[in-house]
């Protein structure tokens, strides 16, 4: 039996001084170690805003510890990710001394702290005090070091500081730039206005953990004459806007194909002819599936993808891998890809997914695939949203993996549009 863990006891015995914060910056909580160092009671402190406790020293021109702290403690609430501090000068005032600061260097680090809802309920600021590693150095050099010559190596070390402080906040707005330019070209090049007619279709697009929300994943949908549609999903190697770009002019072609040719293996057929004249495209892969409303058939081929999957309402699974041929571009000459078809039931959805939700490292992908059916036998009866959602969650992806993953889900009507 696990025993029950007193955090209000551990939270009070930490050596560290530690505040909890709100996500308005209140202080909800200060363990011992922070009062002792800063002279504050907890009753002091608890339901304070935490920059009218510990305001800059007036005296002190240069002084940036609230901006630094402030800006370090929105960079959590805005991205739900740690952030540490480099050595700072942040003087406090002293108690009963009203306008009365003494010299302070801090060293910080802020953690996130997540409530149910997977967003930042709290921050946990842990910081220590430096100041007595500051003043045994200055001592240190007090033989042999002028107190001018002493005085210039602080006002030096303290401006570097300041200026790598500064330099790390431009990279940051810099790398936040970029990733806002990146998200809106993949927004774009995802874009398929003919989802909008389909309520019974659900999309979902993960980049891979760590990079810039562009990768070589895509998904799209494409609305045909007779009460059919397609739907597809594609993988192009590698990550970035490299990756982004070879995946935008894949999905067009695709897309153009499709509007002209017989069938998914037609169209598959012209994307694979025209890989081969796009660098990075070659073992680039996708699946497409043709959904006949009136006849209620699928009609498929894949060039080197996992294959999609057709969910029953009783909770079996069939995996449609009956016309699998190599990626794009693989083969030196054009041999026609093959074709298949499969009559479906209305209630039942169909699933279209990358690599990245099923493949993990060291294992078999048929280990995956029967991970993947196994999950969706749970999720007889989801609508197309809430299927794709619990999808993810159930696979433990809700947050990401290490390589990108694109989703389609199609709940199986009559009829799948309006009339």
């Amino acid at each position: 039996m696990t025993p029950k863990i007193d955090y209000a006891g551990v939270f009070a015995a930490l050596p560290s001084p530690c505040l909890v914060l709100g996500t308005d910056l209140v202080i909800a909580d200060a363990n011992p170690a922070f009062c002792g160092v800063t002279g504050r009671s907890r009753g002091e402190l608890v339901g304070q805003y935490l920059f009218d406790v510990f305001p800059d020293n007036p005296a002190d021109p240069e002084a940036d510890g609230r901006n630094t702290l402030q800006a370090s403690l929105h960079r959590v609430l805005s991205s739900g990710q740690t952030d540490h501090m480099a050595l700072q000068k942040y003087d406090i005032p002293v108690p009963g001394n009203p306008g009365v600061f003494k010299e302070r260097w801090w060293t910080a680090i802020n953690v996130p702290v997540f409530g149910p809802d997977g967003k930042v309920a709290w921050i946990m600021h842990r910081s220590e005090d430096m100041t007595d590693v500051i003043r045994a150095r200055r001592a240190a050099l007090a033989p042999s070091v002028s107190p001018g010559r002493e005085a210039a190596m602080e006002a030096e070390l303290y401006a570097r500081a300041r200026q790598l402080q500064q330099l790390n906040e431009e990279l940051r707005q810099a790398h936040a730039r970029e990733r806002r330019v990146a998200v809106a070209l993949q927004e774009a090049m995802l874009h398929s206005p003919d989802l909008i007619q389909h309520p019974n279709i659900a999309v979902r697009y993960l980049p891979a953990t760590g990079s810039l929300n562009v990768c070589g994943d895509w998904y799209d949908a494409v609305d045909l004459p007779g009460d059919r549609f397609t739907v597809t999903v594609g993988d192009v190697v590698g990550h970035g806007l490299i990756a982004a770009t070879v995946m935008g002019r894949l999905r067009s072609a695709l897309s153009a194909a499709t509007r002209t040719v017989h069938g998914p293996a037609q169209a598959l057929e012209v994307l694979g002819l025209y890989a081969r004249s796009v660098d990075g495209a070659l073992a680039a892969t996708a699946v497409q599936v043709l959904v006949d409303c009136h006849s209620q058939l699928l009609i498929y081929s894949s060039a080197g993808h996992p294959p999609p999957v057709l969910l029953h309402p009783d909770g079996s699974c069939r995996l449609l891998d009956q016309a699998t041929d190599p990626p794009l571009g693989a083969r030196p000459e054009h041999v026609p890809r093959p074709q298949a078809n499969t009559t479906y039931l209305p209630g039942d959805t169909l699933v279209l997914y990358t690599d990245g939700l099923i493949e993990r490292r060291d294992e078999d992908i048929d280990a995956g695939l029967a991970r993947l059916t196994s999950t969706l036998t749970t999720c007889t009866g989801f609508g197309a949203e809430h299927l794709a959602d619990a999808l993810l969650s159930r696979l433990g992806l809700a947050g990401g993996a290490d390589d990108d993953i694109a989703i389609v889900v199609v709940r199986l009507e009559r009829s799948t549009r309006p009339c």
